[in-house]
């Protein structure tokens, strides 16, 4: 495979004053109209504010450090999370872990950043300024949020994994403007008796529903899927296993899966990656449990994989993986289908970095419906792009097909009833498919 076969290119390049980590990035909440930006913290104290910007009509890409309180220059920063507060509430609200050198010890920090001021909620420049400042007894590894029920209300919450074999929520007490930890089995009894050290959690709300599936991986090469009630507190079914390596990330998400009469619906599905064995997807998790693994090929070649993501590279509908390595690879897997076999990840393409990959997310940035692609490798911070050429061609081509199609079937309903008005339900449709 070669970086040809990449359809992505890279739009920007923004070098860090020093080296971040795989907990290093976070996708800022943006509640107006223009497009998402990004929180990137480096191991020597300092957070990189990065966006797209109008200027003059034209899309200007920026990045600049922003001074949050309370983090000492000798500070090494661990994990960064943010999050927009669950509706009614209003605000932004920004978490930094750190270790700071005190002499014959290293002193680990929690700093949680919330503005109460009205206007000043979702600005990042006051809210840095706002600081809850929390000593930790641990190591700090991922810090992440999920939104939970309690009771009636919706509430988001932090949690933050370290080396004691346990994971600490931080839940907002909004009498006193600030974040206090609760024992985490109040809202997560998923999370209860941990084996090991915790090196990534991933949370899925299943929508219209009060049920949620929580994975997470550990340093031993355990994993770990629940599927949870969340109004009963109640762990509905558990899947397990274990593994020779630590693991590097669990991630949910949604893949199509083919039924009995020759439809598709969409599954959730885990993937679980590792930093010395071959990546693996579980199908189909809630009625299949752990039984339906599928290997990423490959995956294991190019030294450890550090990140992933997925993302619809190619417009089809379905899901491809992308996964980020140590080796500086990045790796793109699609779900396809074998002559003579079943449906199988192949590798797709690779396209080589000049420094190790240790974090990604796909976002729009650029508030123009296309997701751009950020990497967050040992040196700096990269922003790759769909081709708009080629965007603008796939797109004239659906709307040619779903005209053609609605012309087609305007035609047979005529002929069913012909004294019947013509549809105008193709302006619905073309709308629909636009959304790519």
């Amino acid at each position: 495979m070669s970086a040809a076969c990449c359809p992505l290119t890279e739009d920007t390049f923004s070098r860090f004053p020093s080296q971040s980590n795989v907990y290093g990035l976070s996708v800022l909440p943006c509640p107006g109209p223009g497009g998402h930006e990004l929180l990137a913290a480096t191991l020597k104290g300092k957070v990189t504010n990065f966006k797209y910007q109008d200027l003059r009509d034209n899309l200007r890409a920026g990045a600049r450090e922003v001074q949050f309180t309370y983090i000492p220059v000798d500070a090494e920063i661990v994990s960064i999370d943010s999050f927009s507060k669950s509706p009614p509430k209003r605000g932004l609200v920004v978490g930094i872990t750190f270790i700071k050198d005190s002499g014959n010890k290293a002193s680990p920090f929690l700093n949680i950043y919330c503005d109460y001021e009205p206007g000043s909620e979702y600005n990042l420049d006051s809210i840095a300024q706002s600081c809850l400042n929390l000593e930790l007894k641990f190591t700090p590894f991922q810090l992440c949020h999920a939104e939970v029920h309690d009771g009636d209300q919706q509430e988001t919450v932090f949690l933050l994994g370290g080396n004691d074999q346990y994971i600490h929520l931080y839940k907002e007490n909004e009498s006193l403007h600030q974040f206090e930890e609760q024992p985490v089995e109040n809202l997560f009894p998923e999370l209860r008796d941990l084996p090991s050290n915790v090196t990534w959690l991933s949370v899925h709300n299943i929508p219209d529903t009060q049920r949620r599936i929580t994975a997470y991986g550990c340093q031993s090469g355990y994993f770990c899927i629940s599927h949870v009630d969340q109004g009963k507190r109640e762990i509905l079914q558990s899947w397990s296993l274990q593994q020779d390596g630590p693991l590097s990330k669990v991630l949910i998400f949604r893949m199509p899966y083919a039924c009995d009469d020759q439809t598709f619906k969409e599954e959730y599905s885990v993937l679980v990656t590792s930093t010395i064995e071959l990546s693996a997807v579980y199908r189909n998790i809630l009625q299949s449990g752990l039984r339906e693994q599928l290997l990423l090929p490959e995956s294991d070649q190019f030294d450890s994989v550090l990140s992933a993501v997925t993302a619809d590279v190619d417009f089809d509908g379905e899901p491809e993986i992308l996964l980020g390595t140590y080796g500086q690879e990045l790796l793109c897997y699609k779900y396809i289908q074998r002559p003579g076999a079943e449906r199988q990840f192949q590798l797709l393409w690779q396209r080589s970095f000049p420094s190790p990959l240790l974090c990604m997310a796909v976002v729009d940035l650029t508030c123009d419906g296309l997701y751009e692609l950020a990497i967050v490798c040992l040196k700096g911070l990269h922003i790759l792009q769909q081709s708009l050429t080629k965007t603008s061609r796939c797109l004239i081509q659906r709307l040619r097909e779903q005209v053609a199609r609605t012309k087609m079937s305007d035609v047979t309903d005529t002929q069913k009833e012909p004294d019947a008005e013509p549809s105008n339900d193709y302006r619905h449709d073309c709308t629909t498919y636009i959304q790519i």
